[in-house]
């Protein structure tokens, strides 16, 4: 009984596949392994074809998949294949024709590339079978781009994508709602004004690694990483260990499973210059997350409209700057958007972050206002004060329909009466409530259905018996079709 046990075990060994594990010193085609100076990662250059962009490397470290181009844009482009066989390192073997950048999935069973047409990034994928990979077949049948597509453990998936009226490309993620599958931007402030491009994000997606770049500044790489909340940080650069000065690009990155080396593409103006490097990584994912985050605007000031004589009141909302290290340690200044004083009659609260004056002349005024953390680091917002007089309010008011918007009452200040403009871009449940400086309700003026337009509502103090002074009103629309709800608040005063 015994031999035969010992049999079967035998058998089933040798039907399941299993092999001994890659020797420690055979990892990685036998190279020794970098410090924290990233070096050369050896691949062969065949001609005007170099070994550029991201590898690939199966879980058990058998299989290094690269890719090969002749130029940028490519006009010739593969992926190669080195095999550890009978205990050593045998190929590169040509795995594919016409396509870039592989990624390997989860378990390894697909295989993950790209297209690269006039710079323009398809993705497709290939299954693992009997007879090495199957055809390739497009992922996603839309006309954004679908660059570097990625797995991760929680089988999500992650591309760099074009979106409409963008010119920069922003890092994104499938959203699945049964057959309904959406590309959606990463968003702010992992996404720029900049080219969010090459990137690789941690199986656990712990973390993303990705290249920033423009036109008109070489490319480096930067972190981010992912919040309690599932947002991310504000990327932070993978400093002088791993970005060289410009005309340096790097990008074509690629992080080891056990999160210990960092492979990416180095190059310069010069083709010849372009080779995958690798560098260990570890202490810097994990001595980044620790270091100060830089503040970042998250939502723009929009424009005021006042006028001349009335109370011009503005409090800079919490959520327009944001700081990964805590909103509470930011400290906040304005000036006019060229650093100069702001106007006599113009007073600015850094406690309350609140604008507030009369208005003595017509005019336009630009305004800044900065948050400044407790290691200097800042982040701005700029936004234009236009100061007109009441008829010319009024009829902008009267023409304002794109927007949800609530005016500021006029006159400011007033006795015993003052009007309230507010606009509605679409139907809804529409509140206007007025309240004390303490935040108690005094009254209400609006509580009903309106239809999209432009509503002047007359508050008259007489009737309410209060007392001078300051009061705030909000307005608060519930929009029927799509229950989005939009909620404004400003201040005016009150005097007897």
């Amino acid at each position: 009984m015994k031999t035969f046990i010992l049999l079967v075990l035998f058998f089933l060994f040798l039907n399941t596949g299993f092999t001994q594990p890659i020797p420690t010193d055979s990892l990685y085609l036998s190279q020794t392994p970098p410090g924290y100076t990233p070096k050369i990662f050896v691949l062969p250059v065949n001609g005007t074809m170099r070994p550029v962009e991201r590898i690939a490397i199966t879980s058990d470290g058998k299989e290094i998949f690269f890719c090969e181009i002749d130029t940028y844009p490519a006009n010739v482009q593969r992926v190669k294949c080195y095999k550890y066989l009978n205990n050593k390192w045998q190929g590169p073997f040509v795995v594919f024709e016409g396509y870039m950048d592989p990624a390997l999935s989860v378990n390894d069973s697909v295989m993950y590339m790209e297209t690269n047409v006039n710079t323009f990034a398809t993705a497709y994928y290939s299954l693992r079978n009997s007879a090495g990979w199957s055809t390739p077949v497009r992922c996603l049948s839309t006309s954004q781009q679908t660059h570097y597509f990625q797995e991760t453990n929680p089988k999500n998936y992650y591309m760099s994508a074009t979106f409409p009226g963008l010119a920069s490309k922003d890092l994104a993620y499938l959203q699945i709602n049964g057959t309904d599958t959406t590309i959606k931007s990463l968003g702010k402030p992992i996404n720029t004004n900049m080219d969010e491009n090459d990137f690789f994000i941690a199986r656990d997606e712990s973390y993303i690694i990705h290249a920033r770049s423009s036109s008109s500044v070489a490319g480096d790489l930067y972190i981010s990483y992912k919040k309690v909340n599932g947002g991310w940080t504000n990327s932070k650069s993978l400093g002088p260990q791993v970005n060289l000065p410009s005309p340096t690009w790097e990008f074509g990155c690629y992080v080891t499973s056990d999160n210990k080396y960092l492979f990416f593409t180095r190059g310069g103006n010069a083709w010849a210059s372009y080779y995958v490097y690798w560098v260990r990584i570890d202490n810097l994912i994990d001595s980044l997350k620790y270091t100060n985050f830089v503040p970042y605007l998250k939502n723009q000031i929009s424009n005021q409209t006042d006028t001349v004589g009335n109370l011009f009141a503005l409090t800079v909302p919490d959520s327009t700057f944001t700081d990964d290290d805590g909103n509470n340690t930011l400290t906040y200044t304005a000036t006019l958007s060229g650093g100069g004083a702001l106007p006599s009659w113009l007073n600015f609260n850094s406690g309350t972050k609140t604008f507030s004056g009369i208005p003595a002349a017509l005019g336009s005024i630009d305004l800044k206002v900065t948050a400044t953390d407790t290691a200097n680091a800042s982040a701005f917002c700029t936004f234009t004060l236009n100061v007109v007089d009441h008829t010319s309010i009024h009829t902008i008011n009267k023409n304002i329909l794109n927007e949800y918007k609530l005016f500021q009452n006029f006159p400011n200040p007033f006795n015993p009466s003052t009007v309230i403009s507010y606009s509605l871009l679409n139907n809804g449940k529409v509140s206007l409530k007025i309240y004390n400086i303490l935040g108690k309700e005094v009254t209400t003026l609006v509580n009903s259905f309106q239809k999209r337009g432009v509503y002047d509502i007359t508050l008259n103090m007489n009737k309410l018996n209060l007392s001078s002074g300051f009061y705030y009103y909000t307005l608060t629309v519930n929009e029927i079709n799509t229950n989005k709800v939009f909620k404004e608040t400003k201040i005016m005063s009150y005097i007897k």
